[in-house]
Protein backbone atom coordinates (compact mmCIF):
# COMPACT_ATOMS: atom_id res chain seq x y z
CA UNK A 1 0.00 0.00 0.00
CA UNK A 2 2.76 2.43 1.21
CA UNK A 3 4.67 2.18 -2.21
CA UNK A 4 1.22 3.33 -4.00
CA UNK A 5 1.20 6.25 -2.13
CA UNK A 6 2.73 9.84 -3.16
CA UNK A 7 2.76 11.00 0.18
CA UNK A 8 2.84 9.05 3.17
CA UNK A 9 2.74 10.45 6.96
CA UNK A 10 2.82 8.13 10.18
CA UNK A 11 2.60 10.13 13.77
CA UNK A 12 4.32 13.27 13.16
CA UNK A 13 4.52 15.49 15.92
CA UNK A 14 6.41 19.10 15.88
CA UNK A 15 6.31 21.57 18.78
CA UNK A 16 7.01 25.20 19.28
CA UNK A 17 7.54 25.77 22.40
CA UNK A 18 4.50 25.49 24.39
CA UNK A 19 2.70 24.53 21.46
CA UNK A 20 1.99 21.47 20.08
CA UNK A 21 1.80 22.06 16.22
CA UNK A 22 1.48 18.89 15.06
CA UNK A 23 0.31 15.57 17.25
CA UNK A 24 0.38 12.10 15.54
CA UNK A 25 -0.72 14.08 12.12
CA UNK A 26 -1.16 10.66 9.74
CA UNK A 27 -1.69 11.19 5.77
CA UNK A 28 -1.80 9.51 2.81
CA UNK A 29 -2.41 11.00 -0.75
CA UNK A 30 -2.53 8.49 -3.82
CA UNK A 31 -0.15 8.76 -7.12
CA UNK A 32 -1.99 10.73 -9.56
CA UNK A 33 -4.57 12.34 -7.31
CA UNK A 34 -5.47 15.31 -5.38
CA UNK A 35 -5.73 15.68 -1.60
CA UNK A 36 -7.52 18.42 0.01
CA UNK A 37 -6.16 18.70 3.05
CA UNK A 38 -8.90 21.19 5.31
CA UNK A 39 -8.60 22.70 8.61
CA UNK A 40 -9.08 26.05 11.03
CA UNK A 41 -6.56 28.42 11.26
CA UNK A 42 -3.47 27.35 13.56
CA UNK A 43 -4.73 23.76 13.00
CA UNK A 44 -1.43 22.54 11.93
CA UNK A 45 -1.77 22.93 7.98
CA UNK A 46 1.61 24.68 7.44
CA UNK A 47 3.36 23.13 9.82
CA UNK A 48 2.89 19.91 7.49
CA UNK A 49 3.28 20.85 4.30
CA UNK A 50 6.72 22.54 5.53
CA UNK A 51 7.54 19.29 6.58
CA UNK A 52 6.59 17.16 3.83
CA UNK A 53 8.54 19.70 1.53
CA UNK A 54 11.47 19.45 3.68
CA UNK A 55 11.71 23.18 5.10
CA UNK A 56 11.21 22.12 8.13
CA UNK A 57 12.09 18.79 10.64
CA UNK A 58 10.05 16.94 12.86
CA UNK A 59 10.20 16.02 16.03
CA UNK A 60 8.87 12.89 15.80
CA UNK A 61 6.90 10.39 13.30
CA UNK A 62 8.31 9.67 10.22
CA UNK A 63 7.13 10.77 6.38
CA UNK A 64 8.05 10.15 2.83
CA UNK A 65 7.29 12.07 -0.11
CA UNK A 66 7.76 10.54 -3.62
CA UNK A 67 9.24 7.40 -1.95
CA UNK A 68 12.27 9.05 0.23
CA UNK A 69 11.93 9.74 3.65
CA UNK A 70 11.85 13.87 3.93
CA UNK A 71 14.20 13.42 7.26
CA UNK A 72 17.11 11.03 5.93
CA UNK A 73 16.80 11.79 1.89
CA UNK A 74 15.69 16.05 1.49
CA UNK A 75 17.60 16.25 -1.40
CA UNK A 76 16.00 13.35 -2.97
CA UNK A 77 12.55 14.88 -2.14
CA UNK A 78 13.18 18.13 -3.57
CA UNK A 79 14.34 16.68 -6.64
CA UNK A 80 10.73 15.32 -7.11
CA UNK A 81 8.42 17.96 -5.24
CA UNK A 82 7.07 21.42 -6.52
CA UNK A 83 6.23 23.67 -3.78
CA UNK A 84 3.10 26.85 -4.55
CA UNK A 85 2.92 29.41 -2.25
CA UNK A 86 0.44 31.67 -0.95
CA UNK A 87 2.24 34.98 -2.84
CA UNK A 88 3.05 35.02 -6.63
CA UNK A 89 6.48 33.90 -7.00
CA UNK A 90 7.09 35.35 -10.56
CA UNK A 91 8.73 38.22 -11.56
CA UNK A 92 6.79 40.90 -13.06
CA UNK A 93 8.90 43.12 -15.03
CA UNK A 94 9.59 39.61 -16.65
CA UNK A 95 7.46 38.82 -19.95
CA UNK A 96 5.62 35.07 -19.13
CA UNK A 97 8.25 33.22 -21.40
CA UNK A 98 11.30 35.00 -19.43
CA UNK A 99 9.79 34.14 -16.04
CA UNK A 100 9.90 30.44 -17.40
CA UNK A 101 13.16 30.70 -19.36
CA UNK A 102 14.51 32.02 -16.04
CA UNK A 103 13.23 29.37 -13.87
CA UNK A 104 14.42 26.53 -15.98
CA UNK A 105 17.83 28.37 -15.82
CA UNK A 106 18.16 28.03 -11.93
CA UNK A 107 17.10 24.58 -12.50
CA UNK A 108 20.15 23.99 -14.92
CA UNK A 109 18.29 22.77 -17.79
CA UNK A 110 20.41 24.87 -20.11
CA UNK A 111 19.35 27.78 -22.66
CA UNK A 112 18.15 25.51 -25.03
CA UNK A 113 15.76 22.95 -23.23
CA UNK A 114 14.76 26.15 -20.67
CA UNK A 115 13.16 27.58 -24.20
CA UNK A 116 11.49 24.92 -24.88
CA UNK A 117 10.16 23.39 -21.63
CA UNK A 118 8.85 26.94 -21.68
CA UNK A 119 7.11 26.61 -24.49
CA UNK A 120 5.52 23.51 -23.38
CA UNK A 121 4.40 24.95 -19.79
CA UNK A 122 2.94 27.91 -21.56
CA UNK A 123 1.32 26.03 -23.98
CA UNK A 124 -0.28 23.56 -21.11
CA UNK A 125 -1.36 26.43 -19.15
CA UNK A 126 -3.02 28.50 -22.07
CA UNK A 127 -0.23 31.18 -21.53
CA UNK A 128 0.90 31.23 -25.16
CA UNK A 129 -0.91 34.37 -26.68
CA UNK A 130 0.75 36.07 -23.31
CA UNK A 131 3.71 35.12 -23.10
CA UNK A 132 5.72 38.59 -24.83
CA UNK A 133 3.55 40.59 -22.06
CA UNK A 134 4.77 41.64 -19.06
CA UNK A 135 3.62 39.16 -15.94
CA UNK A 136 2.60 43.07 -14.14
CA UNK A 137 -0.12 42.82 -17.64
CA UNK A 138 -1.76 39.67 -16.37
CA UNK A 139 -4.63 39.34 -14.44
CA UNK A 140 -4.69 37.38 -11.52
CA UNK A 141 -5.58 34.20 -12.49
CA UNK A 142 -3.04 34.20 -15.19
CA UNK A 143 -0.51 35.59 -12.61
CA UNK A 144 -1.32 32.49 -10.82
CA UNK A 145 -1.36 30.06 -13.64
CA UNK A 146 2.07 31.37 -14.29
CA UNK A 147 3.62 30.47 -10.96
CA UNK A 148 1.88 27.05 -10.58
CA UNK A 149 3.80 26.51 -14.35
CA UNK A 150 7.20 27.71 -12.90
CA UNK A 151 6.72 24.91 -10.38
CA UNK A 152 6.14 22.71 -12.98
CA UNK A 153 9.51 23.39 -14.71
CA UNK A 154 10.39 19.62 -13.88
CA UNK A 155 7.36 18.05 -14.15
CA UNK A 156 7.44 16.96 -10.11
CA UNK A 157 6.10 13.65 -9.01
CA UNK A 158 4.35 15.76 -5.98
CA UNK A 159 3.02 19.18 -5.95
CA UNK A 160 2.28 21.21 -2.80
CA UNK A 161 -0.22 23.54 -3.80
CA UNK A 162 -0.79 26.42 -0.42
CA UNK A 163 -3.97 28.07 -0.86
CA UNK A 164 -3.35 28.70 -4.73
CA UNK A 165 -6.43 30.86 -5.59
CA UNK A 166 -6.55 32.99 -2.20
CA UNK A 167 -8.16 36.83 -3.37
CA UNK A 168 -9.04 35.49 -6.99
CA UNK A 169 -12.15 35.97 -8.92
CA UNK A 170 -14.30 33.36 -9.36
CA UNK A 171 -12.56 33.32 -13.63
CA UNK A 172 -9.24 33.46 -12.01
CA UNK A 173 -10.18 30.56 -9.44
CA UNK A 174 -11.53 28.40 -12.69
CA UNK A 175 -8.59 28.80 -14.89
CA UNK A 176 -6.46 27.90 -11.62
CA UNK A 177 -8.92 24.96 -11.26
CA UNK A 178 -8.21 23.90 -14.92
CA UNK A 179 -4.59 24.22 -14.62
CA UNK A 180 -4.62 21.64 -11.71
CA UNK A 181 -6.60 18.74 -13.63
CA UNK A 182 -4.30 19.14 -16.11
CA UNK A 183 -1.29 18.08 -14.49
CA UNK A 184 -3.10 15.64 -12.41
CA UNK A 185 -4.08 13.97 -15.45
CA UNK A 186 -0.56 13.70 -16.75
CA UNK A 187 0.59 12.04 -13.47
CA UNK A 188 1.51 14.93 -10.98
CA UNK A 189 -0.39 14.03 -7.21
CA UNK A 190 -1.10 17.42 -5.30
CA UNK A 191 -1.18 17.96 -1.63
CA UNK A 192 -3.93 20.80 -1.41
CA UNK A 193 -4.56 23.41 0.91
CA UNK A 194 -7.37 25.73 0.82
CA UNK A 195 -9.36 27.95 2.49
CA UNK A 196 -12.42 27.50 -0.02
CA UNK A 197 -14.50 24.45 0.66
CA UNK A 198 -15.84 24.54 -2.46
CA UNK A 199 -12.57 23.85 -3.76
CA UNK A 200 -11.94 21.12 -2.08
CA UNK A 201 -15.08 19.29 -3.40
CA UNK A 202 -13.96 20.75 -7.22
CA UNK A 203 -10.67 19.12 -7.26
CA UNK A 204 -9.94 16.37 -4.37
CA UNK A 205 -10.51 12.88 -4.71
CA UNK A 206 -10.32 12.30 -1.22
CA UNK A 207 -10.39 15.12 1.71
CA UNK A 208 -8.23 15.03 5.01
CA UNK A 209 -9.63 17.24 7.49
CA UNK A 210 -7.15 18.80 10.34
CA UNK A 211 -7.87 19.93 13.87
CA UNK A 212 -5.27 20.69 16.93
CA UNK A 213 -2.42 19.12 14.70
CA UNK A 214 -4.03 15.96 13.72
CA UNK A 215 -6.43 14.46 11.01
CA UNK A 216 -10.10 14.02 12.89
CA UNK A 217 -11.70 12.69 9.72
CA UNK A 218 -10.85 12.09 6.07
CA UNK A 219 -12.78 10.18 3.05
CA UNK A 220 -13.98 11.58 -0.60
CA UNK A 221 -16.02 14.67 -0.63
CA UNK A 222 -18.96 12.77 -0.29
CA UNK A 223 -18.17 10.06 1.94
CA UNK A 224 -17.91 13.23 4.67
CA UNK A 225 -21.07 14.85 3.43
CA UNK A 226 -22.69 11.82 4.49
CA UNK A 227 -21.39 11.89 7.92
CA UNK A 228 -24.61 14.38 8.30
CA UNK A 229 -27.07 11.83 7.35
CA UNK A 230 -27.53 12.06 3.35
CA UNK A 231 -29.77 14.23 1.43
CA UNK A 232 -31.86 17.44 2.99
CA UNK A 233 -34.61 19.49 1.61
CA UNK A 234 -34.47 22.85 2.13
CA UNK A 235 -37.99 25.18 2.57
CA UNK A 236 -38.04 29.13 2.66
CA UNK A 237 -41.06 30.76 3.90
CA UNK A 238 -42.10 34.72 3.86
CA UNK A 239 -43.65 34.96 7.12
CA UNK A 240 -42.59 34.20 10.84
CA UNK A 241 -45.43 32.86 10.70
CA UNK A 242 -45.55 30.35 8.22
CA UNK A 243 -41.90 29.35 9.61
CA UNK A 244 -43.50 28.88 12.84
CA UNK A 245 -46.49 26.30 10.91
CA UNK A 246 -44.31 24.81 8.49
CA UNK A 247 -41.70 23.35 11.11
CA UNK A 248 -45.00 22.07 12.85
CA UNK A 249 -45.60 20.01 9.30
CA UNK A 250 -42.33 18.63 8.91
CA UNK A 251 -42.15 17.48 12.10
CA UNK A 252 -39.24 17.70 15.23
CA UNK A 253 -36.09 16.68 12.84
CA UNK A 254 -36.32 20.01 11.10
CA UNK A 255 -34.21 22.73 11.89
CA UNK A 256 -34.90 26.21 12.33
CA UNK A 257 -32.89 29.45 10.49
CA UNK A 258 -35.41 32.28 12.39
CA UNK A 259 -33.24 35.23 10.52
CA UNK A 260 -33.60 33.39 7.14
CA UNK A 261 -36.96 32.22 7.48
CA UNK A 262 -35.59 28.41 6.22
CA UNK A 263 -36.64 25.13 7.53
CA UNK A 264 -34.01 21.67 6.50
CA UNK A 265 -35.29 18.17 7.50
CA UNK A 266 -32.91 15.58 6.83
CA UNK A 267 -34.73 12.96 4.14
CA UNK A 268 -33.85 9.27 2.93
CA UNK A 269 -35.65 8.35 -0.22
CA UNK A 270 -34.98 12.29 -1.85
CA UNK A 271 -37.60 12.10 -4.71
CA UNK A 272 -40.67 10.69 -2.75
CA UNK A 273 -39.29 12.83 0.13
CA UNK A 274 -39.53 15.66 -1.80
CA UNK A 275 -42.75 14.74 -3.74
CA UNK A 276 -44.15 14.26 -0.11
CA UNK A 277 -42.80 17.39 1.95
CA UNK A 278 -44.14 20.04 -1.12
CA UNK A 279 -47.47 17.91 -1.34
CA UNK A 280 -48.04 18.82 3.01
CA UNK A 281 -46.91 22.23 3.28
CA UNK A 282 -49.27 22.86 -0.19
CA UNK A 283 -52.39 21.02 1.88
CA UNK A 284 -51.36 23.08 4.74
CA UNK A 285 -51.83 26.41 2.61
CA UNK A 286 -48.54 27.45 3.45
CA UNK A 287 -46.88 29.95 1.07
CA UNK A 288 -43.18 29.30 0.19
CA UNK A 289 -40.94 31.38 -0.89
CA UNK A 290 -38.69 28.37 -1.92
CA UNK A 291 -38.15 24.89 -1.69
CA UNK A 292 -35.07 22.77 -2.88
CA UNK A 293 -33.43 19.56 -2.78
CA UNK A 294 -29.75 19.72 -1.72
CA UNK A 295 -26.92 17.63 -0.48
CA UNK A 296 -24.90 18.64 2.74
CA UNK A 297 -22.32 21.14 1.93
CA UNK A 298 -18.71 21.16 2.73
CA UNK A 299 -18.80 23.75 5.19
CA UNK A 300 -21.47 22.21 7.07
CA UNK A 301 -19.37 19.16 7.23
CA UNK A 302 -16.24 21.00 8.68
CA UNK A 303 -18.47 23.27 10.79
CA UNK A 304 -19.42 20.16 12.33
CA UNK A 305 -16.12 18.28 12.68
CA UNK A 306 -14.28 21.42 14.03
CA UNK A 307 -16.82 23.83 15.63
CA UNK A 308 -15.33 26.37 13.35
CA UNK A 309 -15.80 27.91 10.12
CA UNK A 310 -13.30 27.33 7.43
CA UNK A 311 -10.85 30.26 6.96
Amino acid sequence: MADQLAVHAEGLRKRYGDHQALDGFDLAVGQGTVCGLLGPNGAGKTTAVRILATLLRHDGGHAVVAGFDVAKQPIEVKKKIGLVGQQAAVDEILTGRQNLEMFGRLFHLGARRARARADELLEQFGLTDAKDRAAKTYSGGMRRRLDIAASMILAPAVLFLDEPTTGLDPRGRSEVWDAVRTMVDEGTSVLLTTQYLDEADQLADRISVIDHGRVIAEGTPDQLKSRLGGDRIDVMVHEQAELVRATRVLGGQAEVDEDRLLISVPVRDRVAAFTEVAKALEQANIDMADIALRRPTLDEVFLTLTGKEAA
